[in-house]
């Protein structure tokens, strides 16, 4: 948290670590607001889901923009107002990949989900966390249960350009 890089030196990232009973809470909550919305003959496969990839894992990352952070840049600078929401996405996506990074290299296995903004408010409440935080991912961790399975990629020279 305290290295990773943010556009403007704004340090607006704010994280959350929920272990234990904390945890387990979180996953309650998911399931309590998908239950709110995800229609009764679908929600057993949800439910199985959160509890057997999410909820038995070993703790939780919170990620969260402070947005009174991004509201006082925007102040401070108004040529690069429209830009700020942005810049503060693009730190939070750093700070995910430094956490999922230093995890992996501790042989833990981790996900990153958005359940957001569906569960939002009941976070903010059940933890007493400031209105101003926005919610951007859930990263539950643990050990691996099995291998990463396979995926495919893209060529990379439809993703990638050199010029020399």
């Amino acid at each position: 948290v305290k290295h990773t890089p943010s556009a403007f030196n704004s340090q607006s990232s704010r994280v959350v670590l929920l272990f234990g009973k904390q945890h387990d809470r979180l996953w309650e909550i998911v399931k309590d607001e998908l239950r709110k919305i995800v229609p009764a003959d679908k929600f057993g496969a949800t439910e199985d889901k959160v509890n057997n990839t999410f909820k038995c894992g070993y703790a939780s990352v919170l990620f969260f923009e402070d947005m009174n952070v991004i509201k006082g840049l925007q102040e401070q600078f108004p040529s690069y107002k429209d830009a700020f929401p942005m810049f503060s996405d693009h730190s939070a996506g750093m700070l995910q990949h430094v956490v999922w990074t230093a995890l992996s290299d501790e042989g833990l296995g981790a996900s990153l989900q958005h359940y957001n903004p569906v569960i939002d408010n009941a976070v903010k409440s059940e933890w007493k966390l400031p209105e101003s935080w926005r919610l951007i991912a859930q990263m539950p961790f643990g050990k691996p249960s099995a291998p990463a399975g396979d995926k495919e990629f893209m060529p990379i020279s439809e993703r990638l350009k050199i010029f020399k």
